[in-house]
């Protein structure tokens, strides 16, 4: 006669085992939650630091040299355009006065956004014009950038009176800027966001100048 087989449960780990187990999964977590946050800490501060930076030398870069005696970074004011997003104006003065602002637009180009810093005195008339941010093709997109190539600065002393509207293009467009060998949506990418900045300050000039606001003082002090 034959025994049956043997049937053994499996065993289960003490409830003290499960406990420690799980206890230990969640320092581990919680060390390391602990090691990422002390790592933002101790290098937000640098990143930041580093970003005012190069805005610092964006601005600078579109504005004359001795334009302004004021902390461009610090001297800024928000402008909400209707439809629009929320624009970062900063003020050039020199003493109590503006005389002019710079502020960012973006251009829709060929890989993406082209990020463009411009600067524009009190008559509307460009100062200078860089591009910060792109995606553009290298060797030949990448000619919208100042270290490789001069065309940015046939903006400076432009405005929307020179050219004349119709000729706020390039010249494949009919208009005045010249475009890239084999690439021509870059450029008019660029020359479309200079041209929509520039009209975007002739519509809000008085806030941006901050001219609204200083009527508004003088207003009540004469009450």
């Amino acid at each position: 006669m034959s025994t049956p087989p043997e049937t053994r449960t499996p065993r289960r780990p003490p409830i003290d085992a499960l406990w420690y187990q799980g206890a230990s999964l969640g320092v581990v977590a919680l060390a390391a939650s602990a090691a990422l946050a002390f790592a933002h800490q101790a290098t937000g501060p640098a990143i930041a630091e580093a970003a005012a930076r190069d805005m610092a030398l964006s601005l600078a870069q579109v504005l004359p040299e001795n334009f302004s005696d004021n902390d461009l970074l610090a001297d800024t004011l928000t402008l909400q355009p209707k439809g629009s997003p929320p624009v970062v104006v900063h003020q050039a003065r020199k003493g109590d006065r503006v005389m002019g602002v710079v502020f960012p637009v973006v251009g829709k180009g060929y890989a993406g956004p082209i990020h463009i810093v411009m600067g524009v005195d009190r008559e509307g008339r460009l100062l200078g014009v860089r591009v910060t941010r792109h995606t553009e093709t290298p060797g030949l997109g990448d000619k919208i950038e100042v270290a490789k190539h001069d065309w940015v600065h046939s903006f400076v002393g432009k405005s929307l009176d020179n050219p004349v509207p119709a000729r706020w293009a390039v010249q494949k467009d009919g208009g005045e800027f010249d475009q890239f060998a084999g690439a021509t949506i870059t450029p008019r990418a660029v020359v479309n966001a200079v041209r929509g900045g520039l009209e975007l300050f002739a519509h809000h000039r008085s806030t941006m100048l901050g001219e609204d606001a200083a009527a508004l003082t003088a207003s009540q002090e004469t009450k």
